[in-house]
This record gives structure tokens, C-alpha cells and sequence, in this order.
């Protein structure tokens, strides 16, 4: 299990400190979170950038990852299959991650067309803005998630969900779950995170996913 810390803007450098594996930065305009500087701070080894991108131009795209020297590209919009087949050539080794939104009744079966050229999904919560909406979603429908493509799992997760979390991950549709994706719950206001509320969360039991890795252990030596 690893965790990804989205929508930095303020206090990237001591949430960076915590050591999460991922940090997210949103380069979409319309988000209250915008990353709209021309570099990221400078990151402790280990820590992957990504860039999180709603519908963007291809050229645009491919210019902001550059400059920013993401790791990875996370796609929040209406992106294509062709889309994503298309960036990930351009990408190279970077990480493709494709978010889509759940809700009652959703159909996995379109997203076949995209195992081929994304190296991971997102799951997050159907709502109004592409995300960030604080809400969860019924964990319940990833039962039906017919893939073994890795998942990061999203949307509202806080502190209060750590037992809820351990008991997903020890359920069959938590297997294929590779991150945990948080953000607006650990807010003090939008882009700054609270670190005591993070450190927390990271030292919760939930992160101990089963034999071989207890990733509470991991945590709390990065700490």
C-alpha cells in the first residue's frame, strides 16, 4: 500500500517531510488547489510528482510535465482511450494514471480500451467538480471491478476511515489496490495540509495490508 498526497500548493515541504510516496499538484485552472508555479520545491528522494491534468492540450501537457519534471501524469477529465495511447508514447517511463468517477450503476466495461496505455486508474467520487469534492464513494462498487489493472483508491477518504480501510483492503476488491489517495479531508484550507492530521493517518493500523509488509513499520521509520 502506498499513499498519495494531492492538491499541494502551500506547505508542500512539510508534508513532503511525513515521506507519502506520492505528491500530487493540479495544473487545472479551474481548481482551488492550482498549482500555477513554474517549478516544484525541491522533494526528498523516493517521493513521485505528479501532475494532475482536466482535458488539457496534448502540447500543453507535455510542456508543464516537462518543466515541472513530473514523475507522473494523472488524467481527471474526459480523456480517450486514443488520448491516453497517444500520451503515453510521449511520456515514455513517466506513470499514466487515469481517474474516472463513481457512482450507482457505473460500467467498468469501457475501461478496457484503456489497460493497454495506462500504467494505473484512480477511483474518486462522482460530483461536480473533476475532484477534490471531500464525498466518498460506495467502496462496494469496485465488487464488481473485473480487472487486475492497480488502483488508486480516492475521494473523501479522512481520519475516520482508517477502520473502514483496513477492512476494504482485506476484502477480495481491495487486492488490486495500490495507493490511497487523499486530500480535501486533511485541509486546513485548500492546497494546505495539516501534517499532525497526515502523521496520524500514516501511523493508523490500517497500513498493515497483510503478510509479508507492514506498512505501518515503514511509516513510522520515515517518520
Amino acid at each position: 500500500m502506498k499513499l498519495k498526497v494531492c492538491g499541494m500548493k502551500h506547505n508542500t515541504a512539510q508534508v513532503a517531510a511525513l515521506g507519502p510516496d506520492y505528491l500530487g499538484f493540479i495544473l487545472w485552472e479551474g481548481s482551488a488547489r492550482y498549482f500555477g508555479a513554474s517549478s516544484l520545491p525541491q522533494l526528498p528522494e523516493g517521493i513521485r510528482r505528479v501532475g494532475v491534468f482536466v482535458d488539457a492540450p496534448p502540447a500543453t501537457l507535455l510542456e508543464r510535465t516537462a518543466a515541472l519534471e513530473l514523475d507522473a501524469v494523472q488524467l481527471h477529465g474526459e480523456e480517450s482511450p486514443e488520448y491516453c495511447n497517444t500520451l503515453k508514447l510521449r511520456l515514455g517511463e513517466k506513470e499514466l494514471i487515469k481517474a474516472f468517477a463513481l457512482g450507482p450503476g457505473f460500467d467498468f466495461a469501457p475501461l478496457e480500451a484503456y489497460l493497454p496505455c495506462c500504467d494505473f486508474f484512480l477511483f474518486d467520487t462522482r460530483g461536480p467538480l473533476p475532484g477534490g469534492n471531500g464525498v466518498a464513494f460506495d467502496w462496494g462498487l469496485l465488487e464488481a471491478y473485473p480487472f487486475e489493472k492497480l488502483f488508486f483508491l480516492s475521494g473523501g477518504i479522512g481520519l475516520s476511515d482508517t477502520a473502514k480501510l483496513g477492512e476494504f483492503l482485506r476484502h477480495p476488491a481491495g487486492r488490486y489496490c495500490h495507493a490511497v489517495d487523499v486530500n480535501s479531508r486533511f485541509e486546513i484550507r485548500p492546497g494546505e495540509k495539516d501534517p499532525e492530521t497526515l502523521r496520524a493517518f500514516m501511523e493508523s493500523p490500517f497500513w498493515t495490508s497483510g503478510p509479508g509488509e507492514d506498512t505501518t513499520t515503514k511509516y513510522k521509520k520515515k517518520l
